[in-house]
């Protein structure tokens, strides 16, 4: 029996919307922002829906508008055959990631044979923490594991930042680059080609405008634009807890709040061959790790290392890098423990410019990838996200000619 290939045959995304009241998608009921993406999809690759084995959705903040199985929920709204299932995943900003992922998997495993990959995320309507519903989430064990309990993000880039000895001129300096290259991806039209145009929305039903690029990058970004940010989590608490940390991190230097959505069309490559359909890139490896929950944001670093061994590929080996800026410490450790060369990381910007609307941002990067590598003439592209809890997923791509 011939080995199965997991492939890519196509991939879109929804422009990025501020996640806050009044954002351009704030109008945009969840289900909706999804099935938008589903329908684009379809549309786009010419799929028949009635072929697609299974729906895998991230969704961070399965609460409220996004609960209730909101990858089926979807499904249904966009009109696919009630005999289409879907799942939804949460393995924090790495859900749609991790959902690409066990798409892969089910293909390479025989269980698939065409699976479609999205994710979602309004956080204007669904705000982060929403799912825990002011309840506490850890118990007593876990308290009692990490003494002081564990920490709010915010908290853990500082711990990066002050280990890794990165002063503020430098994660400013990696922020206002961030909206710079998503400016420059956005007017030559690099960015744009898997982008679905929709109505600007605000609250008050359709404006008559449309959006068709990310809402938050904004080009005039610079370093002393950005000195006049307050450190965001500095606190005489934290303070106590953790003595010596920088307090560099601020809201200019971190992943926006966000709306969004994006999928992706996974099949087994002799399958999309039977239906004429030219895969994008195959699935090379994949892997997910664990690391220190305090930290929390530097799983990148290990998750990293062992795809590329996996793959028995090096460092040098890989032509484009996606790594999630959820804050500007954690790619600057990222890379500098890893050697990365920075010209190749985020080269359409990344979240700090272009937003982080968790469970849709899996998919989103690699669709982002995707675009690198057909526009540089890449061959290979690794994705890798830290996630709440100490994880991370990394995945490693192949252009296919």
């Amino acid at each position: 029996m011939s080995a199965r290939e997991a492939v890519i045959v196509d991939a879109v995304r929804t422009p990025v919307g501020r996640g806050r009241p009044g954002g351009a998608l704030s109008g945009h009921h969840p289900v909706d922002l999804l099935a938008t993406t589903l329908e684009a999809l379809a549309q786009r690759s010419g799929i028949d829906p009635g072929l697609v084995d299974d729906v895998i959705v991230g969704c961070v903040s399965q609460a409220g508008q996004q609960t209730f199985n909101v990858a089926r929920n979807g499904v249904l709204a966009a009109g696919w055959p009630e005999s289409v299932p879907a799942t939804t995943v949460d393995r924090q900003c790495g859900s749609s990631q991790q959902a690409l992922h066990f798409a892969a998997q089910g293909v390479i495993a025989g269980s698939y044979d065409v699976a479609v990959v999205a994710g979602v995320e309004s956080m204007s309507r669904v705000p982060m923490g929403s799912s825990m519903g002011g309840q506490d989430p850890f118990g007593t064990r876990i308290p009692a594991r990490y003494a002081g309990g564990l920490v709010p993000q915010g908290i853990s880039a500082e711990l990066i930042a002050t280990r890794w000895d990165l002063d503020r001129e430098a994660l400013d300096t990696y922020a206002a680059q961030s909206h710079q290259r998503a400016h420059a991806a956005a007017e030559d039209g690099r960015s744009s080609g898997r982008i679905v145009a929709l109505p600007v929305d605000r609250g008050d039903g359709p404006s008559g405008e449309t959006i068709s690029r990310d809402e938050g990058v904004r080009p005039d970004t610079t370093v002393d634009t950005l000195a006049q940010l307050r450190p965001a989590f500095r606190d005489a608490a934290w303070e106590e807890r953790f003595d010596g940390l920088r307090w560099v991190v601020h809201a200019g230097n971190a992943s926006q709040l966000s709306d969004g959505a994006a999928a992706l069309l996974v099949m087994e490559r002799s399958r999309a061959e039977q239906l004429g359909m030219a895969p994008l890139a195959r699935v090379h490896t994949m892997t997910v790790v664990g690391d220190d929950p305090i930290l929390m944001l530097t799983g990148v670093i290990p998750a990293t290392r062992r795809v590329l061994e996996r793959a028995g590929l090096s460092i040098d080996d890989i032509d484009a890098f996606e790594v999630n800026e959820a804050f500007a410490p954690v790619v600057l450790a990222w890379q500098r423990e890893t050697g990365a060369d920075l010209a190749r990381v985020n080269v359409h910007g990344g979240a700090i410019a272009n937003g982080h609307p968790l469970g849709a941002s899996g998919a989103k990067l690699t669709t982002t990838l995707l675009d690198v590598l057909e526009h540089t003439g890449g061959r290979y592209g690794l994705q890798t996200m830290c996630e709440g809890g100490g994880m991370a997923n990394a995945t490693i791509i192949e252009r296919l000619p």
